[in-house]
């Protein structure tokens, strides 16, 4: 029996405001911050990286380079693009 596989695309199952919280809050539980770039470039991909990238003010072919699993995005792009989703960072005490 042959079974095809195809690569899952988690840009397709983050939909609402609170998958992509719960998405991100995940990625950062994992403490690799080199993860994050990569679950941005998933959730700006889901929500459309032409009107992410015009938002900002930040080029589209930039953008997708940045928020890739090889990305080093500045922080000032990181809070950008958390901002144009509607999103902020806040810093909590270690548990």
């Amino acid at each position: 029996m042959n079974s095809e596989w195809t690569e899952w695309d988690p840009s397709l199952d983050v939909n609402s405001s609170e998958d992509v919280a719960a998405f991100l809050n995940a990625v950062l539980e994992l403490g690799d911050p080199g993860i994050l770039p990569d679950a941005l470039g998933v959730i700006a991909r889901s929500r459309g990286m032409k009107a992410i990238a015009e938002e900002t003010g930040l080029g589209r072919e930039s953008l997708y380079k940045s928020l890739s699993k090889s990305g080093n995005p500045r922080f000032s792009t990181v809070v950008n693009v958390l901002d144009c989703l509607g999103f902020r960072l806040q810093v909590v005490p270690a548990a």
